[in-house]
């Protein structure tokens, strides 16, 4: 029996009922004489092996699980159209790691590069009603390119240290939609919480003059309100009340319709986009109403102060790699890491799928959406990464659990950037890149240390020491004691801020520490920041690292390293496949101990003297 893997909707928060699933078993082959171009495979070759798409090749549920280096690969498969009369064919692939050419009948279609965001190519005039279509798919993925954006994967061929086993090729779902021939291309939304209203802009593909767009809001079923444009060209913009229309002090009351990972209030929306010739469009969507932003040191989340308690999220797992075994997987991390106590999760070195951003939604868990750095600073990296974040923030800028963005981290492919004003400018540059694109969220310019322009101050500390009488971990928690202290005894041999620039209020993160190394199946495999040995050293190391947290008064919120083990590096709060390595209640038990009340962290010391 065939078992296609992934079946459920790519993208929910743009979603039309007719599509067609490519997920599966594709005819696949190695390239390592890259001839493949050269001897046309797309016209005619013998394929040797078979591949489960979504899931790389390195991958066990590729069932291929090659983790040797192979730069370029080729996929194939047939394909029979189910376009109705008229319907515009779109072929989706969620991500392909690095660069993907795609051809159909042996006809070139187009190319992508970036491998952790989506593309797509119009096929309507390439494909036939009911014939058997070819579609090939060659991919390059060089393994010792190091201006590449490849994250976490090792680009030595070896998993060692915090660099994992590679991801080549298809790792997302690729499908087939189908929509009529005008039809709505893209929206975005700006809520504003103190109007209690959402603002809307779109665009409309193969615009024709007189096409009305009717936008639908329910909130849990009930009608919310019903508004339609008749836009004079081929984009859009609207403002809907979406409150209540009482009038509660200074502002709308919103009648519990804010989403926050406490009550991650959702709004649907069914855009209806008609011609006049009555050619009819209709996308399902949602939309959450929250507002974050930054104010007296704190950050604030729908006008309250709210304290982050974030854990990395590497994104892996042990038999799909990038790709989660299933949609399950996605709500067991989530829901896990919620139980822990964690409100969110910074989603690190990967642009996650959007099935996990759509689970965040609601469930209601708070992202930082960040993305795979290259390993070394030049022209080609740098094209690279802005041309990644316009495609990163186009497809996922509408989900409300991601309220940061984190375009570098740790100086990965800036090594320079303390006193590089070339440098300096590039991460400059994305921070500005991004907020031009995306005005309702945060940007963490560089996390860890050496930032430069950036509305959070996030610092990594991993000088815990191994005990609580050691001096290293006195020096940890007085560290951590007041901002200053914060900002002055940074603790590695990098400056907090990058040369010219300095701390100018925002709030201050710790975004990465922990890391307590156990491997509960053999003590002595695989590696940590610091050790534990059984089940109580690991909890008193919680306990102790936490509590040296506890006693920042400056702190606005953490990232713990990290919820689950990751190859070699076994610093998880749970194994490799998502079991706990101590009962969840007590992870839980730790964090409540000292996180703050909505009260304490308002009176936290938060400004400069």
């Amino acid at each position: 029996m065939i078992v296609v893997y992934k079946t459920e909707y790519p993208q929910p928060q743009f979603q039309r009922k007719h599509w067609q699933n490519l997920n599966g078993q594709w005819q696949f082959a190695f390239d390592d004489a890259d001839e493949g171009q050269r001897k046309q495979w797309y016209r005619e070759h013998d394929w040797s092996e078979h591949i489960e798409v979504p899931f790389a090749y390195q991958s066990q549920l590729s069932g291929i699980s090659d983790t040797t280096g192979h730069a370029v690969v080729w996929y194939q498969r047939t394909v029979t159209s189910q376009a109705e009369s008229g319907e515009t064919v779109l072929l989706h692939f969620g991500a392909v790691d690095y660069g993907a050419d795609v051809w159909l009948d042996g006809q070139f279609i187009g190319h992508h590069q970036g491998g952790h965001t989506s593309f797509s190519f119009d096929i309507t005039n390439q494909v036939s009603d009911s014939a058997e279509h070819t579609l090939t798919v060659r991919v390059w993925d060089p393994i010792h390119d190091e201006e590449v954006t490849r994250g976490k994967q090792s680009w030595t061929g070896r998993s060692e240290g915090i660099w994992y086993t590679n991801t080549t090729g298809i790792w997302q779902t690729v499908w087939l939609e189908y929509a009529p021939q005008t039809y709505l291309e893209s929206v975005q939304y700006f809520p504003d919480i103190s109007a209690g209203t959402i603002t809307i802009k779109g665009t409309i593909k193969h615009f024709v003059p007189g096409t009305q767009v009717q936008a639908v809001i329910t909130f849990k079923d009930d009608p919310v309100t019903e508004t339609i444009v008749t836009p004079e060209i081929d984009s859009f913009t609207f403002t809907a009340d979406v409150f209540a229309k009482k009038i509660f002090r200074s502002g709308y009351h919103n009648d519990g319709r804010l989403w926050t990972p406490e009550h991650p209030h959702l709004f649907a929306i069914r855009f209806t986009t008609k011609t006049p010739n009555g050619e009819q469009d209709v996308v399902d969507s949602y939309f959450g109403m929250r507002e974050v932003r930054t104010e007296s040191g704190m950050v604030f989340l729908n006008n309250r102060p709210y304290y982050q308690k974030l854990v990395l999220d590497q994104g892996y797992w042990s038999e799909g790699l990038l790709t989660a075994p299933s949609d399950e997987a996605f709500k067991k991390d989530i829901k896990l890491a919620k139980a822990m106590g964690f409100n969110g999760a910074r989603l690190h070195q990967k642009v996650e799928d959007p099935r996990f951003l759509y689970w965040a939604d609601q469930l209601g868990f708070i992202c930082w959406g960040e993305c795979a750095s290259a390993p070394v600073f030049s022209a080609r990296a740098e094209s690279a990464l802005y041309a990644e974040w316009q495609e990163i923030i186009a497809r996922d800028v509408n989900h409300p659990a991601i309220i940061t963005w984190v375009p570098l981290n740790e100086s990965w492919g800036v090594r320079s950037i303390h006193d590089d004003r070339q440098q300096q400018h590039f991460s400059q540059a994305l921070y500005h890149l991004i907020h031009s694109l995306d005005p309702t969220r945060l940007v963490q310019s560089n996390d860890g240390w050496e930032q430069t322009e950036t509305d959070i101050c996030a610092i990594h500390n991993y000088s815990h020491g191994e005990s609580a009488e050691s001096p290293q971990y006195a020096y940890f928690k007085d560290s951590l004691s007041t901002w200053q202290k914060l900002l002055s005894q940074p603790p590695g041999s990098f400056d907090i801020f990058a040369k010219g620039f300095a701390y100018a209020g925002q709030p201050i993160l710790l975004t990465e520490f922990g890391g307590i190394g156990y491997n509960k199946a053999d003590a002595d495999a695989g590696w940590g920041y610091t050790g534990a040995h059984s089940d109580a050293e690991f909890r008193n190391e919680l306990q102790r690292i936490f509590t040296a947290v506890a006693s920042s008064k400056s702190l606005n919120g953490f990232c713990y390293t990290q919820l689950y083990d990751t190859e070699q590096e076994v610093n998880g709060l749970m194994t490799y496949d998502r079991t706990p390595k101590i009962p969840v209640k007590e992870i839980h038990e730790i964090l409540d101990y000292f996180v703050p009340s909505y009260i304490e962290s308002q009176a936290r010391e938060h400004m400069l003297s």
